[in-house]
Parts: structure tokens; sequence; C-alpha cells
């Protein structure tokens, strides 16, 4: 059977993602063009994912487009702006057949039309290297609004959409890791599907327009990520353990191997909002949590001086140094106590929750 083309498989598998879209030109010149509407900033965002790092080799190509651009979609949330166009650049492995370039593009196509945002361009290419894909997103939002980090101010309440740490014991469980018993297998299922389909929070983070003072969104670990927005707005935080927003599945999970809470915290893949917000705008917040199904948690309260992160539980801390995935440093290093300080944390939690 004849293998086709790049132009080909660019005509007939993402020239469809593009309509809708005048800019895009049918994805038949050398670049798109772009006039936002009147009264909106464009907020641009770029995220790669490549096999080995960000997604396992073996899973679907149809999962993987879809983290793919919800990873990039997270990162608007976090400034509050709403889809507009992608840009996709996709190096597929030489070894990928055209059947799996097809699961890729319908997962494209699937999120097109689930978040409205057509693929207006990029680039298509072969690599004997493993499978790296980068996405550039465009939102729009309106002039002087978009969120940043840098706006917390000691006494603001920090809060967390959803529930942390999903994720990353979803990738646990498909690396053989963790486990369930048999009668519980939806806790394994729920963590998978939470790893592979991350949810950005799109209608929240609109939402937080107005009232947010600061925000981020959990992608490198919910320690990591507090620590960046603190050292933006030159304050610290102090964290509530018995407020950690945790899924049945992740209580099970800490249940049965106590350790599970470093990953729980530092691991990544949660893809949630983490924000700060005055005390007065509690109310509201309720009022959008309602309005948008989406859990939001208050979890701790800004303090002034540093940069420092302290995890409260029941009126003793524990100080953390910055804790989650670095690219350039690959680990996760341990607080003061080692693995004896998170089994006694963990413990504690479930008391909490159980």
């Amino acid at each position: 059977m004849r293998r086709h083309s790049e132009f080909e498989l660019i005509e007939s598998l993402f020239g469809p993602l593009a309509m809708g879209f005048p800019g895009a030109l049918g994805l038949k010149d050398d670049a798109a063009l772009l006039d936002p509407p009147a009264g909106y900033s464009v907020v641009v965002t770029a995220d790669a994912i490549v096999a080995g790092v960000h997604f396992r080799p073996d899973d679907p190509p149809d999962l993987i487009a879809c983290k793919l651009v919800r990873v990039n979609l997270s990162d608007l949330a976090a400034m509050g702006a709403k889809p507009w166009v992608m840009v996709a650049t996709m190096a597929f492995p030489d070894s990928a057949s055209e059947d799996w370039i097809s699961c890729f593009a319908t997962g494209l196509s699937h999120e097109r039309q689930q978040f409205g945002i057509p693929l207006i361009g990029g680039d298509t290419l072969v690599t004997p290297g493993p499978a790296t894909f980068s996405l550039t997103a465009f939102g729009l939002v309106s002039q002087g609004q978009a969120l940043r980090r840098s706006g917390a101010h000691p006494g603001d309440i920090l809060y967390v959409t959803g529930t942390i740490g999903d994720g990353a014991l979803g990738l646990r469980v498909l690396a053989g890791q963790l486990s369930f018993s048999g009668d519980e297998s939806e806790l394994a299922a729920h963590l998978i599907n939470r790893y592979h389909l991350p949810q950005p929070r799109l209608t929240a983070g609109a939402g937080l327009l107005g009232m947010a003072t600061a925000c981020i969104d959990v992608s490198d670990g919910l320690l990591q990520d507090l620590s960046h927005l603190c050292q933006e707005s030159g304050v610290g935080a102090r964290l509530v353990m018995k407020r950690l927003p945790l899924s049945p599945s992740a209580v099970a999970a800490v249940r049965q191997t106590p350790s599970w809470l470093e990953a729980i915290v530092s691991g990544g893949d949660d893809y949630e909002l983490l924000f700060t917000a005055p005390p007065s705008t509690q109310k509201a917040l309720e009022e959008l949590a309602q309005t948008t199904a989406t859990a939001i948690t208050a979890v701790g309260t800004i303090v002034a001086g540093g940069n420092d992160i302290v995890f409260d539980f029941e009126g003793t801390t524990v100080p953390f140094s910055r804790l989650g995935y670095q690219h350039f440093q690959a680990c996760y290093p341990r607080p003061a106590g080692q693995e004896r300080g998170w089994v006694l944390v963990a413990d504690h939690l479930l008391q909490l929750v159980t």
C-alpha cells in the first residue's frame, strides 16, 4: 500500500481542523493571519510533550493528542483567557504507522470541537528519535484583566481547584508501582484517566477575573508551583494539611502506602488552578464553584516575608524546600525528616479524612 506524502496527510488529516477560521488559509500558505478582537489581549503559551518524559510511548495516540492540547489550555486558564487558536509542531517517530497518525489527528479533532480551538498551522515531520509534539495555544482576555502569578498579598486565602495528586498517581499505576485490589479497579481507572485526560479549568479561570490576586496552574507539583507563585509575589505560604483536597483514589493510595503523599504534593500532572484571593471574595468563590461544577478548596493562607512554604497539620509545621519536577534537575528532593517525615504526615492526614 502506498504511503501518503506529508502534504497529503496534512490535507486529509489536519486541514479539516482549520475549518471555520479564515485566517488559517486552509493550512496552504506559509503562515496564518490573526486579527484579535478589539479590546482583547492575546495570551500565548507553548508546551512540548516528549515520549518517555511526558507520556508513555505505548499510550493511545488520540489521548496523547488530547493531553497535548489540554496542558496548554491549562496555562490559558491560569490567566483567565478563553481559547482562540492553536499551532502544532508534530515530530512523529519513524515507526509510526498512518493509522497511528490518523488516531492522533482524531484526538486533535476531538479537542478542537470540545474547546472550540481550531488548528491554524504548524509543522509535521518524521524523527528517528522519540515522538515529540509541541503546541502553541493562543487565548483572548480583556485588556488589563489577565491573571498573573505576582499579585498575592499577605492575608489572602490560598485556593486550589479539583483534587491534587491524581495524575501523578495515575502514572504510578501505569508503571506498575501502584495497584489496587480487584474490587477497587474503579480507583485505578480514575487515576489513569486523570493522567491521560487532565481537565483544564477554563470556565473557572475566566470566572476568577476580578477576584483572584494571583494564579498559576499546577503542572510540576503543588509545592513547586506554589513556590513559583510565592517567589513572583514576594510572599510566603502556609498550607493546611487537613484541607488538602484528595480524591477517594488518592486517599486509598495513601492508606496503602503513606509515602505516596510525596507524589501527591510534588508529582505534578494535576493541571488544576492554584490561586489567591482576599477573604472578602469567599461567597463569590462559593457561587463560582457551584455554577462551574468545579470544586474550589481553601488550602492555606499567604503570609508576609520570604518565599518559605510550611505545611501545617494541627498546629505542627513542617518546612519544605522547593519540591517538584524540574527538567534540568529531574528529581524530587526530600524535606528535613526524609521518609519517616512523610509517613508521619500521611498517617495524620488519614486520621483527618477517614
